[in-house]
């Protein structure tokens, strides 16, 4: 006989497990399975948490090496790979047991296993120790989250050539590694090895870095990286990959095959060209459960699938593949089961580029106001005219608030420097209650704080900066 559930959901990752607590919390009886070993999905496991691990460490150690700077003599600083392993492997196990607390206090039934949906309201389960389980229950949710997606000729075997799960256990630092992509996760793992000292090249197929980012600020940006070491090959794609026995030779040519190519020798390959929607093995064209032409599971503006009682969130949807936009679809959906009004936000929906200095940004860039011919005023600060940035030699990048030329409403704003991701929150709670510029201008900002950058940059959409 199966075992009965209000909910059941495939997944403990940021949505699958915040769903799970949230519905707990509504009364459900809830099962959360997960075929890894630990919750917490690929973002505590081996993306979010753990990167951002190696960012701080490799971080101290840059800050550490230049400490003369301060008055800080500390003598020869050097480097131990493994033990800052060992570091960013306890956060890892720090952050997942403390996922598996949580759903053992809201009373959810951690289930660790593969699961297949068999039918409507049926989930079938082999737990890791092989033996069966079958569930039934009136609600299945899907929130199997995104796996790497590959290159053709960039065969991935976790050695020389890698995923970000690779990049984040390397033995030892490279001497050149290349990266495949200059999104987030190529520039953020690149600046961690180059920051450790691997001679790092960036090969994108674009003209530019970070796509989606707006222009101005990604052009920033893409001369601060180079300043620290890293080098771009933009307008550029990888021909071919030959892995010999102590390096990788790669081929690169221009991406209109122009021009004569040119070749590579690397340690290593780290391939980031983004992730792809994670449904293998769930049993879907069984059931019937309808995919995109992207792979994705097809959904209505409440998370429903065609199949009655099967639903899904987080990266196997659409939208952006973040950990937060999949805990807001969690908790939305486990409300909307409730009989609540569950509602997600997705025009602000922040992002961030845990590199130093951080980019982070929240609502339109100027790209898309123009081509939605939406007339709109800019404010723009330096953080070299900041006082806490200017002491802490924090000074690279800036804020920049767009705002509504008629009603002054924040449209968005785009944010490269110290903080930015924490900074980009005030913002997205004044656009969630259509602040204005000017509220944000007129509000009280503690001094000296990085936060006055974005109170000048909304002074500035009116042009009356203080400061500059």
């Amino acid at each position: 006989m199966a075992d009965q559930f209000d909910v059941v959901v495939i997944g403990a990752g940021p949505g699958g497990y915040v769903f799970a607590i949230r519905a707990a919390q509504l009364g459900m009886r809830v099962a959360c399975i997960d075929k890894r070993g630990a919750p917490g999905g690929t973002c505590l496991n081996i993306g979010c948490i753990p990167s951002k691990a190696l960012l701080h460490a490799s971080e101290v150690y840059s800050e550490t090496a230049h400490a003369e700077d301060m008055g800080i003599k500390l003598g020869s600083v050097s480097l131990d790979l493994k033990k800052m392993m060992k570091y960013k492997d306890e956060g890892v196990s720090g952050n997942t047991q403390g996922v598996e607390f949580l759903l053992k206090k809201n009373k959810v039934e951690e289930i660790k296993g593969a699961a297949v949906i068999a039918g409507q309201g049926a989930v079938n389960v082999t737990l890791l120790d092989g033996k069966k389980r079958k569930l039934s229950a009136k609600n299945i949710v899907i929130a199997t989250g995104s796996d790497v997606a590959t290159l053709p000729g960039l065969d991935i075997d976790e050695d020389k050539i890698v995923s970000s799960t690779g990049a984040l256990t390397f033995p030892r630092v490279p001497k050149q590694l290349l990266v495949v992509g200059a999104g987030v996760i190529g520039l953020e793992l690149g600046s961690v090895w180059s920051r450790l000292g691997a001679d790092v090249t960036v090969v994108e197929y674009l003209d530019r870095i970070t796509p989606g980012v707006d222009a101005e600020l990604a052009k920033t940006f893409s001369r601060t990286l180079a300043k620290q070491g890293l080098t771009f090959k933009l307008g550029h794609k990888v021909k071919s990959a030959i892995v010999q026995k102590t390096n990788v030779k790669v081929t690169i040519g221009k991406s209109d095959d122009s021009g004569e190519d040119e070749v590579l020798t690397v340690d290593r390959v780290l391939v980031a060209t983004g992730r792809r929607p994670f449904t293998d093995g769930l049993g879907l064209e069984k059931v019937g459960v309808a995919l995109d032409d992207k792979g994705r599971i097809q959904t209505d503006g409440h998370f429903a699938t065609n199949i009655p009682g099967i639903y899904a969130i987080g990266d196997v949807i659409s939208g952006p593949m973040l950990a937060h936009k999949a805990e807001e679809e969690g908790v939305a959906l486990a409300e909307i089961l409730a009989g609540k009004p569950g509602h997600v936000n997705y025009n602000l929906v922040p992002g961030v580029i845990y590199t130093s200095p951080e980019v982070a940004w929240v609502g339109k860039n100027e790209e898309e106001l123009k081509a939605e011919n939406i007339a709109y005023k800019v404010g723009k600060f330096p953080f070299m005219a900041n006082g806490r940035a200017k002491v802490n030699r924090t000074t690279d990048g800036f804020v920049k608030i767009l705002a509504d030329a008629k009603t002054d409403q924040v449209l968005g704003a785009h944010i490269m420097g110290p903080h930015a991701g924490e900074l980009i929150s005030e913002i997205a709670v004044a656009m969630e209650f259509m602040a204005s510029a000017e509220d944000i201008a007129r509000t009280c900002h503690a001094h000296p704080t990085l936060t006055e950058a974005v109170k000048e940059a909304a002074l500035a959409v009116d042009q009356r900066a203080l400061h500059m």
